[in-house]
């Protein structure tokens, strides 16, 4: 059986204005000095694709407009909400504040393995990211209600910041989604 492509033009995507008002899965990104801009535009693109209402920007993490940004995000960054702070921790706890329950995605004593998580619907919910090299710095890590650990199984102990954000938010997205 031929299988055929379907062109752009027929996967019914919403228009950035129908996106303005579909409901956002109450799930915040937080880049903890994320330096790559590919990895902030696949960020942007991935938070679009599942409805994320928002992205925190923070330290050196670089903000929109910025071409290398644009590469990957295919213009996300104009639909995606997101803010800029100098520091990780003011942005953490301005987010703890308004009743955001608060979880790295960081390799750490006492983590929760991610297909063990358990979240109710009601939850408002950040995910920190951190530097590609680096991790979540140790401070915010100290700050954060709980851990998740993205199970590996090979020689490798880390992930590409970008993969790591694809697979937590589509995993978050089907919990907050889910019909009970």
């Amino acid at each position: 059986m031929l299988k055929r492509k379907i062109p752009n033009n027929e996967l019914n995507r919403k228009s950035p204005e129908e996106y303005f008002q579909t409901r956002k899965i109450p799930l915040v990104i937080v880049l903890d000095n994320v330096r790559s801009h590919n990895n902030i535009g696949s960020v942007f693109r991935t938070a679009d694709a599942f409805l994320v209402e928002s992205i925190y920007l923070c330290g050196i993490t670089a903000c929109p407009p910025h071409r290398d940004i644009h590469k990957t995000a295919l213009g996300a960054t104009e639909t995606v909400k997101w803010h800029y702070f100098d520091s990780t921790i003011r942005a953490v706890e301005k987010l703890k504040s308004s009743g955001y329950t608060i979880a790295a995605i960081e390799q750490v004593s006492n983590a929760v393995s991610l297909e063990k998580i358990s979240i109710s619907p009601d939850t408002r919910l950040a995910i920190v990211f951190g530097h590609e090299v680096k991790g979540v710095d140790q401070d915010v890590v100290n700050i954060c209600d709980f851990c998740i650990e993205i199970p590996q199984f090979g020689t490798k102990h880390s992930l590409n910041i970008s993969v790591s954000a694809g697979i937590v938010i589509w995993s978050l997205f089907w919990h907050f989604t889910k019909k009970s």
